[in-house]
Formats: structure tokens, C-alpha cells, sequence
């Protein structure tokens, strides 16, 4: 026993009874329940009477009486009220104390490291096999341009199939993106987004989710170059952010973010490739935005209801491209957000559009485009894309279009 004045033994009873909501009851030799107290409510034990048989009233006791050792504990049973305890038996002479303590915070807890390593685990399967349907179309259709000359016939049908394959990995690539969040009565925090890869397989992704309770991250990934290689860089990027798969890395820390996907994703260990990746996390309590930005094109903010001209600001942050220069640190910036703020992250496509031979739109187009009014239900993302491709002229764009949306 711990050798503690009474006051102290007291002060930590007290706390023990506040932090886990403690409750008790007793049961004599023939089982009946003689006393009970704390918070039984909080554990769906309210009604239970004093007099009764103890079982009848309390199911999780069934079995259990009389003790064959004492203490004895139960970890983590589940309650009548839907809270998760530990339970604590005692014997005192002919009778047993029965103490609940709640564990439900650390139940979730276990649950939720037990879901998110499973999804892990899914995520890096489901990578693998796209890794591997891929290479082996990539392979498979080097073979077949070497034997053009034997069967024009074989290659045409090679590349039809190759050609659905690639189609597969599109949609794959397709079905990996978070589904827009559009609901305002599912959460603060509205998401829409527009994508449209230049080719098959594009060099862009991006997604969101919530980091815990109060953390919002919201990020996008722009590898150089299109196609296979580009394509399986991008996605295996935003995996390991979708999945927090960084170890000993806060994901709530957008420079410490930067700085670990920069170490795991150098270049000369990836097909010579680099990304720039712009990277967020809001915290809906405060209205605070943290971010940082890996070479990726500066994010905007647009303030004002929506139906009328806003104000916009840049969002300016700096530091190397992913994969450049294997220390390279991050800068965390921060912004305050109001609702009906916009929050706009985009790739360079958005807005390096025009044909090759033609003048480039600025970034303020884009950013002006952004302000102007909308109605009747529109986007203002589908006007930017509309006149996307009108500046761009007929034909695929020259460059992945993708932006996101964020909306308080």
C-alpha cells in the first residue's frame, strides 16, 4: 500500500472518481446486490435495486459470482449504456465489490490505431497490384513495338488491350479520389473539386480528410511529367498523406509533413522524378489555416458572399520541390478564415493553359475569375474550366487541370 497522508489518499480517490467516472456496488454471499453508488447512470445502471438478485439486474455479472480470486479484472467490457469499463472485483468477507472504471476514450483509441493500420494495409495492397498491372503494360508494350514488323495485326491487338488496361488504371486513379464534400449539414467544411488529366494517366492527385476531431488536412501533389511513371509517383504520394503512413511525423504540422515526404520520396530513388506539393491543415476551432509548400503554385483565399464580387489574397509560401534535395526543411505560414471564405488550391494547369506559341494567362486571371459572382446553383470552378479550354483551343490541354475547393 502507498504510505500517503489522508488528505492525498483522498485527492487521488477524488480524482479517480472525476477522470473515470467511477461507480460501485456490492454483492453478498447469496448474490444479492446490498449496495450501490458513483455514476451508474453513465454506465446504464441506474435502475438497478438493492435486495434483487445482482445477475438479474446486471447481465455482465452472469458467471462471474462467486469469485474464484480476488482482485480480478475484466478489461474492457462493454456497458448497458454503451460505455466501455474496466471491471474491478474485490472480496471483502462474504461480500464482493464490483468498481467500474471507464476506459471508453482509450477503447476508441485502440479501435481507431487497430482501423487506421488495417486501411494501411488495403491501401499498400491495393497499390501493389496497381504498381504491378502497370509495369507490366508498360513492359508489354515495348515488346510489341519490336515485333511490328512480324505481325502488324498482333500489335494492333496488344495495344487495344494495353489500352483498356491503361483505361483501368485510369479509373482506378479515378476511384482513389475523395468524393467531394458538399453537404453543409455533414460538417463546417465543404469540398468540391475539378480534375481533368491531359492524358490517360496524369501527374496530379490530392485529397482531404480529417487528421482528428478538430484538424482538416487538405493536399495536392503535382509530379512532372504524365504518363506510367508519373502517374504511379502520384499516387504512392498521396497514399502516404491519405494514409498518414510517415512515421514519427505529426500530420498536423505541414512543415514536419514536407520534411518527412521529402526524405522518403528523393528522386534518385524514384525514376529521377520530383513532385511539388502544397500541403494544409485547418483547425475548425480557432479558424486558423497552417500550411506549407513544397514548389507548388501559391494557394488563394477569396472573402465575401458568394452571390456578390469577393476579395481575394494569396497565400505565398516557399521551399524546394519533393525530392530535390534530400535536407531541404520546410516554412509553416498560417492564415485566419472566416465564414464565407474560399480556400483555392490548384496545379499549374489551371492557369498555364494557352498554346504552345501563345502568350500564357496570368495568375491574377485565374484569381479574378475565382471572385466573380455565383448563381443559381453554378461553380465557379466549371466557369475556370470553361475558360480553360477556351483560352487552350480545340485538342487535350497541354498540362493536368486540378483544383480543389474549400469552403467554410
Amino acid at each position: 500500500m502507498l504510505d500517503l497522508p489522508a488528505p492525498i489518499s483522498d485527492s487521488l480517490l477524488q480524482l479517480v472518481h472525476t477522470q473515470r467516472v467511477l461507480a460501485h456496488l456490492m454483492v453478498d454471499d447469496v448474490q444479492d446486490l446490498v449496495q450501490a453508488g458513483g455514476h451508474l447512470a453513465h454506465y446504464g445502471l441506474a435502475e438497478v435495486r438493492c435486495g434483487a438478485p445482482a445477475s438479474d439486474q446486471i447481465p455482465f455479472l452472469e458467471g462471474m459470482l462467486p469469485l474464484v480470486e480476488t482482485p480480478f479484472l475484466i478489461r474492457s467490457m462493454a456497458m448497458p449504456s454503451g460505455r466501455v469499463a474496466d471491471v474491478h472485483f474485490f472480496a471483502d468477507g462474504h461480500a464482493v465489490w464490483i468498481v467500474l472504471l471507464d476506459v471508453t476514450a482509450e477503447h476508441e483509441e485502440a479501435r481507431r490505431v487497430q482501423q487506421k493500420a488495417y486501411d494501411m494495409t488495403l491501401l499498400s495492397q491495393r497499390e501493389a497490384r496497381l504498381i504491378v498491372q502497370l509495369e507490366a503494360a508498360n513492359d508489354e508494350l515495348t515488346r510489341a513495338h519490336h515485333e511490328l514488323a512480324q505481325s502488324r495485326e498482333a500489335l494492333q491487338q496488344t495495344h487495344d488491350r494495353l489500352q483498356r488496361e491503361l483505361r483501368d488504371a485510369e479509373r482506378y486513379v479515378r476511384a482513389i479520389l475523395p468524393e467531394p464534400l458538399l453537404d453543409p449539414l455533414k460538417g463546417p467544411i465543404q469540398v468540391d473539386w475539378r480534375f481533368v488529366p491531359s492524358t490517360e494517366l496524369g501527374g496530379d492527385s490530392f485529397g482531404y480528410h480529417w487528421v482528428d476531431a478538430d484538424h482538416f488536412a487538405l493536399y495536392l501533389v503535382d509530379v512532372c511529367g504524365h504518363g506510367v511513371g508519373a502517374a504511379l509517383l502520384t499516387v504512392a504520394v498521396a497514399n502516404t498523406l491519405r494514409s498518414e503512413a510517415l512515421h514519427h511525423t505529426d500530420f498536423r504540422q505541414p512543415a514536419d509533413v514536407l520534411t518527412a515526404l521529402n526524405k522518403a520520396y528523393q528522386m534518385d530513388r524514384h525514376g529521377d522524378l520530383f513532385s511539388t506539393v502544397w500541403y494544409g491543415v485547418y483547425h475548425a476551432g480557432s479558424g486558423s489555416l497552417r500550411y506549407a509548400s513544397a514548389g507548388h503554385p501559391t494557394a488563394i483565399v477569396v472573402s465575401g458572399d458568394r452571390e456578390s464580387v469577393g476579395q481575394w489574397r494569396s497565400l505565398p509560401a516557399v521551399g524546394p520541390c519533393i525530392g530535390l534535395l534530400p535536407k531541404a526543411t520546410y516554412r509553416e505560414e498560417h492564415c485566419s478564415l472566416q465564414s464565407p471564405d474560399r480556400v483555392f488550391v490548384f496545379s499549374d494547369g489551371t492557369y498555364e493553359i494557352g498554346p504552345p506559341d501563345a502568350t500564357m494567362p496570368e495568375f491574377d486571371t485565374l484569381a479574378e475569375i475565382l471572385t466573380q459572382p455565383v448563381r443559381d446553383g453554378k461553380s465557379e470552378l466549371d466557369r475556370l474550366l470553361d475558360y480553360a479550354r477556351k483560352a487552350h483551343g480545340p485538342g487535350a490541354l497541354e498540362d493536368d487541370f486540378t483544383i480543389m475547393k474549400m469552403a467554410l
